[in-house]
């Protein structure tokens, strides 16, 4: 039976552990992932037998489970129903899904299976080459929330710093939605920090040695921002 999501809501800035491949997933410990995230993602399309469960150790902890489209970064180039199959198989172990905004449609059989099980689910989106102009940022939101999403991410490649600082005056309104977000590329860092201070909700991080996004940090150093935030009040 999976460990039950941890409160998805604006600002509770939730430490989510991801891991690149097999090897770092496998020799992540339960206690060490436990020391700095809230939630694991397992990408299902990075693994290279998801039969194998080679997250099983961590079954303690919350899982998020992905099986990440093409278009968006994903790996294996997964059809429709490859993805289907492989998120379908986990709903029993998972917390929480993620299903990106643009799947919404495809993935329609699946979302009638998480509103069986009762099982919450993140709409996200992805561009690795630039970010969107802030009003289509907000009607994602809109789709999101329509679509019943517990939260929405988006992750963005930002080409500079004015990118940078409509991102995190974006984090910052009130959407009436969870949302988290996140900069990729030489901004990637900064981004991740700053968006946590905004108040975004679910922020990635690497487990083990390799990130999974261009830019990113590891898990440990968003848990001790986030710690940071808080001794200085």
């Amino acid at each position: 039976m999976a460990i039950p999501c941890p409160t998805l809501r604006s600002g509770s800035r939730l430490v989510v552990g991801s891991a690149a491949c097999d090897a770092d997933l496998l020799s992540t410990t339960a206690e060490e992932a436990m020391a700095c995230c809230d939630l694991v993602e397992i990408r299902l399309d990075l693994l290279e037998d998801a039969t194998q469960r080679p997250w099983q150790h961590l079954s303690s902890l919350p899982l998020l489970f992905t099986a990440r489209r093409a278009s968006e970064g994903g790996a294996g180039n997964l059809n429709t129903k490859q993805r289907l199959h492989l998120l379908g198989a986990v709903l029993e172990e998972a917390s929480l899904i993620d299903i990106e905004l643009a799947s919404i449609e495809e993935m329609a059989p699946l979302l009638e299976k998480l509103q069986l099980h009762k099982l919450p689910w993140i709409a996200s989106c992805h561009d690795f080459e630039k970010l969107h102009e802030t009003r289509e940022m907000e009607l994602a939101v809109d789709k999101a929330r329509e679509a019943g999403a517990a939260a929405l991410k988006i992750a963005a490649y930002l080409e500079g710093s004015e990118d940078l600082a409509r991102l995190v005056d974006f984090q910052q309104r009130d959407h009436g939605l969870p949302v988290s977000s996140m900069g990729m590329g030489e901004l990637a860092a900064q981004s991740r920090l700053q968006c946590v201070a905004a108040g975004s909700t679910l922020n990635y991080g690497f487990l083990g040695t390799m990130p999974t996004a261009p830019g990113q940090i590891s898990a440990m150093q968003l848990k001790q921002g986030i710690a940071d935030l808080a001794a200085d009040g």
